[in-house]
């Protein structure tokens, strides 16, 4: 029977492995903040340390983004990679629920009924690496990657998108800040996210003024 760090250890090995060839803002890089992040306001949380740790490393062990949009994919890897270790079937099912409903897409969706203070904790971890500096970086990054426009004033911000919408759009990088993270603040669960991510908000709202007056010759 393996230890809860043996477990852990494996499971690091394993993600970093998976995740070699991944988009700088989708890598191990990303996954191991979120694990920080997550250890981090699980101090100040009553949750399932185990749990929280399993979720945050797998939470985007196969991003829909790059399968096509299939978010079952992860959830699969997942649950066969924890099935092959022997974890109990009750973590398996906990951990693949918050992999299922981790990601801020699923909160435009209508009925979604999982809840957890597990999820509640790793969502903030995910949900803070995609704001502030590292949020505008890897922001910049996947635009990049998808070949989107910095920026286009005439390309207005869609701030009623769908979940089909937001998967499909491929508007300016410029407006992922307005359909995403500056409303992430006042997404956080807990107590210790809004607090990191209240600072995190701020240094966004800085960029973009200083962004806008280069683009505008203000500067």
């Amino acid at each position: 029977m393996r230890t809860s760090t043996e477990i852990i250890n494996k499971t690091i090995t394993f993600v970093k492995e998976t995740l070699t060839d991944a988009e700088g803002g989708h890598d191990w890089f990303h996954t191991l903040r979120v694990y920080n992040n997550a250890l981090l306001i699980s101090k100040n949380e009553v949750v399932d340390v185990f749990i929280v740790q399993l979720g945050a490393l797998l939470h985007d062990i196969a991003d829909s983004k790059f399968n096509n949009g299939d978010d079952t994919i992860g959830p699969k890897i997942a649950r066969e990679f924890l099935f092959k270790l022997n974890v109990d079937s009750t973590i398996i099912e906990h951990v693949i629920k918050i992999i299922e409903n981790v990601s801020f897409n699923k909160s435009l969706e209508k009925g979604q009924n999982f809840k957890s203070l597990e999820l509640d904790v790793v969502q903030d971890a995910d949900r803070l690496d995609a704001i502030g500096a590292i949020g505008i970086a890897r922001c910049f990054n996947y635009g990049g990657f998808k070949n989107r426009a910095l920026y286009n004033p005439e390309i207005k911000p869609n701030l009623n998108m769908s979940k089909a919408e937001y998967k499909a759009s491929n508007a300016p990088t410029i407006n992922h800040f307005y359909e995403k993270l500056l409303l992430l603040k006042d997404k956080m669960n807990t107590k210790t996210g809004r607090r990191i991510a209240t600072d995190r908000h701020a240094y966004m709202l800085g960029f973009l003024d200083k962004f806008y007056e280069e683009w505008n010759g203000k500067a």
